[in-house]
């Protein structure tokens, strides 16, 4: 099999959107965001925290050494052509920085670190979509809909910081954790936690999952239920 390949890369940085805080429709009224990205052409920095000239709005719940990189797959976007009925959607339509082709949350396991140019990357968590993504595109349950089918992309920490640009290949130089794919961590965490203790406990020992995933998974395990955030997305005020 071929390594996969960067086919686009994208930043953006906070924006003010919508057209008034008055609007009847609760998806014109304004906010913030940096979902907005742009492909960037030629060599780009990658630093420990974000992709030189990339941002986010909301710090509590976007970027940071865990959350530093998203990655989306290429594959999933003619699936979301054909059912939002929006063929033009382009790379970055979903807020990610890197779209790959190659890879989906199928292939790709927590703790998997790759070269990718100058830089070594390392899958960190899953992407929980959050409310935002809706705004994007105005399409109310969108966020829900890309958390319910698994394709929700999937954040990368950086071991070496450097240069990387479109055709850059990914090549896998460490799987820790084979079992522990990004599809199988959403499939646990958005399900039915009570008859999977064992396995949200196998998978909160992961060192190499984001703490903030991990502490979520410790809570559900405390609980011994699922959460209150089956079915939910983080919201605004969140």
């Amino acid at each position: 099999m071929t390594n996969p390949i960067v086919l686009s890369i994208q930043v953006g940085k906070p924006k003010s959107l919508g057209t008034s805080d008055e609007a009847t429709s609760p998806m014109d009224r304004m906010w913030t965001s940096a979902i907005i990205k742009e492909k960037v052409e030629g060599p780009i920095w990658l630093g420990e925290t974000n992709l030189e000239g990339d941002e986010q709005a909301d710090l509590e719940h976007h970027g940071g050494p865990e959350k530093a990189v998203l990655a989306y797959a290429s594959a999933h976007y003619p699936f979301w052509q054909g059912q939002l009925g929006l063929p033009d959607i382009p790379f970055g339509g979903f807020g990610e920085n890197l779209t790959v082709a190659g890879l989906t949350e199928a292939d790709v396991c927590i703790g998997d670190t790759y070269e990718m140019g100058e830089v070594i990357v390392q899958v960190s968590q899953p992407r929980r979509p959050c409310w935002k993504l809706a705004r994007r595109w105005k399409i109310k349950d969108l966020t829900l809909r890309v958390q319910n089918t698994g394709c929700t992309g999937w954040y990368l920490r950086v071991l070496k910081t450097g240069y990387i640009k479109d055709g850059d290949t990914l090549k896998l130089i460490e799987r820790p954790y084979p079992e522990w794919t990004v599809e199988r961590c959403n499939q646990l965490i958005h399900g039915n936690h009570k008859t999977k203790l064992e396995e949200v406990k196998e998978l909160a020992n992961c060192t190499l999952l984001s703490q903030s995933w991990r502490d979520t998974l410790f809570e559900i395990i405390a609980k011994g239920e699922k959460p209150d955030t089956q079915n939910r997305v983080i919201g605004p005020n969140e």
